[in-house]
C-alpha cells in the first residue's frame, strides 16, 4: 500500500531547487530527495507545509495506492 507523490513535477514546475525547497518547508535538501524518491514517507505537519509552498492541496500531491489484492 505505497503513498506515492508528484512533489518533483509540483516543485520543478514552481522553478525551485531541493536545497530552496528545503529550506522554505523546513527540512534538509536531503529529506526533500527522499521524499521525491519514495523512500520517506513525510508527516502531516511536512506534507501540509509543501501544499501550501507549492500552492496545491494535498491530496494533488500525495496519493495512496490500494494494493490490488486487497
Amino acid at each position: 500500500m505505497p503513498l506515492v507523490n508528484k512533489v518533483k513535477e509540483y516543485r520543478v514546475a514552481a522553478g525551485i531547487n531541493q536545497q530552496e525547497f528545503g529550506r522554505l518547508v523546513g527540512v534538509s535538501r536531503q529529506t526533500i530527495s527522499s521524499i521525491e524518491c519514495g523512500d520517506y514517507h513525510p508527516s502531516v505537519l511536512v506534507a501540509l507545509k509543501i501544499a501550501k509552498i507549492l500552492k496545491v492541496s494535498v491530496e494533488e500531491i500525495f496519493e495512496f495506492e490500494e494494493d490490488s489484492n486487497e
